[in-house]
């Protein structure tokens, strides 16, 4: 009995041990701190190449493509309307 009884201390004691872990990686993970620098990374990993550092001009052209076009409709549907 005393020996059941030690073990499930020991069991309790790791469960909570693991539950504090699990908790402040919770904390962690959904600080805002880290979910900015984990958007950033990944903003950053869609127009460089994590492995080379080499810009990716694909993405950046279609980035600049929508921009152009975007701007260049403002531009007429305002010349348009005035």
């Amino acid at each position: 009995m005393s020996n059941e009884t030690s073990r499930l201390e020991q069991e309790i004691e790791e469960t909570r041990e693991r539950l504090a872990a699990t908790i402040d990686q919770l904390i962690h993970r959904s600080s805002p701190k880290t979910i900015v620098g984990r958007e950033v990374a990944t903003l950053k990993a869609h127009f460089v190449d994590v492995e080379t550092g080499q810009p990716r001009t694909d993405n950046i052209l279609k980035v600049v493509g929508v921009v152009v076009g975007s701007v260049a409709a403002l531009v007429i549907v305002r010349k348009l309307v005035a």
